[in-house]
This record gives C-alpha cells, sequence and structure tokens, in this order.
C-alpha cells in the first residue's frame, strides 16, 4: 500500500468520524457531588438547550442560565434524607444525562433546655391552638410566587451565637423532642432583624409555641422562618426588599432567653440556613 493511498484512507477515516460525532455527540461523562443532611448544594452544568428540567429526590429543582452553555441549580437535601447515592435525572431538549449526589450523615450534637411545664405539656386547648399554628406555617411552604431569585444569601438575619445549631436533637424537660430544624441564634433583646433577600410575607402571627412568627417567600421553593420576635413589625402579604428590617429579637413563644430561630425550607425540604450563605 502506497504512503499517498494510506494517507487518503486515513484522512476519510477522520471526516467520517467527524461527521459521526457531529450527529451523535458524546455523551459527558456521569459525575458525582458529596453534601450533607440537610444542606442546599448548588451545581453548575454544560447545558446548551433552553428546556432543560432538573429532578432529584423526587422533585423539580430551580435554574439559573449562566450564558449560551451553562446553567446553575440549587438541590435541598432534606434532614432525615438517609445518608446514600442518588440520581440527578437531567433533561435537557431531547438528551437525557444521569449525574449522582452522595448524601452524608451529619454531625449534629445534642440540645437540652428546661422551660415552665405548660410549655412541655399541653391540654387539650393548647395543643389544638399549636396544631393551627403549625398548619399554618406548613401551609406557606407549598404557596407559588413569581419571584427567582438566586439561591443564596449574602448575610444571616442576625449576627448573635448560634445557641441551638441545625439538627440537633432536642430534649425538653428531659423528654425527647424532633430534631431541630432551624438554627437557633442568640442576640441581646432589641437586635434588629434583617431580610436576606427580597420576598413577600406569607404570614405573620402570634404563637403559642414559636411566639412572634414571620415567614417570608422568595420564590423558587425557598421560604424562610423568623420566629420568638419581640413584636410583629410587618404584615401579610407585605414585600420587603432584601435588607429590610423584619422585626427585632426577643423572648416570646417557648424561649429560655432572647434569640431568633431561623429555618428554611427549599421545595419543601428542611435545610440548614448556613448551607445558603455565599
Amino acid at each position: 500500500m502506497s504512503f499517498l493511498f494510506f494517507n487518503e484512507r486515513l484522512n476519510a477515516y477522520f471526516f467520517l468520524l467527524g461527521v459521526v460525532i457531529l450527529l451523535f455527540p458524546v455523551a459527558s461523562f456521569a459525575q458525582t457531588w458529596e453534601v450533607v443532611q440537610g444542606d442546599v448544594i448548588s451545581i453548575e452544568l454544560p447545558v446548551s438547550a433552553n428546556s432543560t428540567d432538573i429532578h432529584a429526590f423526587g422533585k423539580s429543582w430551580p435554574l439559573k442560565r449562566l450564558d449560551s452553555q451553562h446553567i446553575r441549580t440549587w438541590i435541598g437535601v432534606d434532614l432525615a434524607t438517609k445518608p446514600g447515592r442518588y440520581t440527578i435525572q437531567i433533561r435537557s431538549g431531547k438528551s437525557h444525562e444521569t449525574q449522582h449526589i452522595d448524601v452524608k450523615k451529619g454531625s449534629f450534637r445534642i440540645s437540652r433546655i428546661e422551660v415552665k411545664k405548660k410549655m412541655a405539656v399541653f391540654d387539650a386547648k393548647s395543643l389544638k391552638r399549636i396544631r393551627a399554628d403549625q398548619a399554618a406555617i406548613r401551609a406557606t411552604y407549598a404557596m407559588r410566587l413569581p419571584e427567582t431569585p438566586d439561591i443564596s444569601i449574602a448575610f444571616q438575619p442576625v449576627q448573635g451565637i448560634v445557641s441551638t445549631p441545625f439538627g440537633a436533637q432536642r430534649f425538653v424537660n428531659g423528654e425527647p423532642r424532633s430534631p431541630h430544624s432551624g438554627l437557633d441564634i442568640a442576640a441581646p433583646e432589641g437586635t434588629p432583624i434583617l431580610n436576606p433577600l427580597a420576598g413577600r410575607v406569607l404570614l405573620a402571627e402570634s404563637m403559642y409555641l414559636n411566639g412572634n412568627t414571620v415567614v417570608i417567600g422568595y420564590g423558587n421553593g425557598l421560604v424562610m422562618v423568623y420566629s420568638h420576635m419581640r413584636k410583629l413589625l410587618v404584615h401579610k402579604g407585605e414585600w420587603l426588599k432584601g435588607g429590610a428590617m423584619i422585626g427585632k429579637v426577643g423572648q416570646t413563644g417557648r424561649a429560655t432567653g432572647p434569640h431568633l430561630h431561623w429555618g428554611v425550607r427549599f421545595n419543601n425540604a428542611r435545610i440548614n440556613p448556613l448551607s445558603l450563605l455565599k
């Protein structure tokens, strides 16, 4: 076989290979991300199609287009998610890709508090009110808003000492309770509480256990709960800019001292608020 003939065959081979690649693009390699129970993970993906859907943990998750070839998506891992490997389904145009999330067990401490008996053992009337309060807060998690901000914040609503971290196993007067689904930040009474993102007030009420409570929705299924405030300074339906004052630190409801209980739900997943900080 002459060199010229071999070279022509080689050129033809590479030409056909290029045609095959254009017609059938090579799929990107599957990736795996690690995340701790209760955290939000932010993922950048190479996606060019405008119609893209991110699906994980039985839910669709919001995304933001960064440029013509990339998107960013945020996925929340609920506090109670069992450690293990989970799939992320990425549907973009006609393509379908699978990535993975490895959920790691969180290291959660034990928290013990002592309160008055009426704040630990409830009569029928108190129990009815507590259940109504809880139902009112849960209802806000399903409210949909048109606002679509980034799922990240630049600052926490109040500066202070974390008195009870997210995920802590609670014991009230020695009796076990559900894991702490928020973050308690101790600060002097009257310390301003600032709204970390622009959003709408979905609820503003005085509650039995939570005290003076405000719930704000930020779009894309992101909802934040602020409890134990000294008094209510905003009202339901009000639109608040980022940095606006929500209220002031207090100790209303079941509280052993002045602090802010800061809870976050993202697509109904119980999320560690600190995982949203940029």
